[in-house]
């Protein structure tokens, strides 16, 4: 499944995308993650197992733009710390 965490207003779409079957829940994107927005957690979109993911937290969901600002200027995704650490591909950013 896909999970967006993030929001969208008048300046554009803001938002860190999770794929819960690729993410295994290793947690190597946090701490390369030098805003803490990322957090490992219950997978809450498959609760019949005990799997983990990487998801954002709760603080941060409403300030994605903000708080990814620093890694997002690297102008490439495959240039964000967050992405470039998840060997299964799991995380990217649309904005």
């Amino acid at each position: 499944m896909i999970a967006n965490f993030g929001y969208k207003d008048g300046s554009g779409e803001f938002f860190i995308t999770i794929d819960t079957d690729k993410c295994d829940g290793c947690g190597d994107c946090i701490p390369v993650c030098t805003g803490g927005v990322l957090e490992i957690r219950e997978n809450e979109f498959d609760p019949l197992t005990n799997d983990k993911m990487a998801a954002v937290k709760e603080e941060h969901r409403k300030k994605i733009k903000y708080s990814c600002a620093p890694c997002k200027i690297t102008g490439s995704n495959k240039n964000i710390p967050c992405i470039a650490a998840c060997k299964p591909l799991a995380i990217s950013h649309s904005w």
